[in-house]
């Protein structure tokens, strides 16, 4: 079903969850596909349920989808969760459908790394004139276009992040605001993890209104 440009963006996502701990905390991890927060609605996404258990699919805080698939195709905005039996709840994901929208990796963001923030307008429309702040101050000299760079990230890189610019065919936009976490790299040194992943799958399709139950 999936390529191997998306294989690697789950596994990517699920090595990042276990470093953090969360695997061996036994909890549900909801995991986005392309790995961007906020996902967007005019991308293909692909939430995937981590855990153990039936799985219950929720938006908008509202249980929509008993005894689903693990993955899910998401072609309407709102905040999904999933619930396993015995993983219990997963922390929410919101699908945006905001005129501008600044995303960030959906990753552990560690000293060090390289990390670029973007600033797109929906459906992709071109934005021009950008402007990008970090709690409420512009900054100059780090952006390209669309495109802001952190490199190499720091721990004082963290922060509320947000931008503005012109959307064509629209007006003057801006972005509500995203959260930069930056990790110290001692804080998440850990031993090789191994796994077993599958490149097969069952997915469905989802609607934009809630079904009633699988296709």
């Amino acid at each position: 079903m999936a390529g191997d440009t998306g294989m690697a963006g789950k596994v990517a996502l699920l090595l990042w969850a276990q470093t953090l701990g969360l695997a061996g905390a036994q909890t549900t991890q909801l995991l986005v596909e392309p790995p961007w927060t906020p996902p967007v609605r005019w991308d293909p996404v692909t939430l995937t349920c981590q855990g153990s258990g039936a799985t219950t699919w929720y938006r908008d805080g509202q249980s929509w989808w008993q005894k689903g698939p693990d993955e899910i195709f998401v072609t309407a905005r709102g905040t999904y969760e999933c619930e396993r039996s015995k993983t219990g709840l997963s922390p929410p994901v919101t699908v945006s459908e905001d005129d501008l929208v600044l995303q960030v990796p959906a990753r552990a963001l560690l000293e060090g790394d390289t990390v670029t923030l973007r600033c797109r307008g929906k459906w992709n429309r071109t934005v021009t004139s950008v402007s990008f702040y970090r709690e409420g101050t512009e900054l100059r000299g780090l952006r390209d276009g669309a495109e802001l760079s952190l490199s190499p990230l720091q721990l004082n890189h963290s922060g509320r992040y947000r931008c503005k610019g012109w959307v064509k065919h629209g007006a003057w936009q801006e972005s509500a605001p995203v959260t930069v976490t930056v990790h110290g790299i001692q804080a998440h040194k850990s031993p090789p993890l191994s796994f077993q992943s599958s490149s097969r799958c069952q997915c469905w399709r989802v609607p934009p209104s809630p079904p009633r139950g699988p296709p």
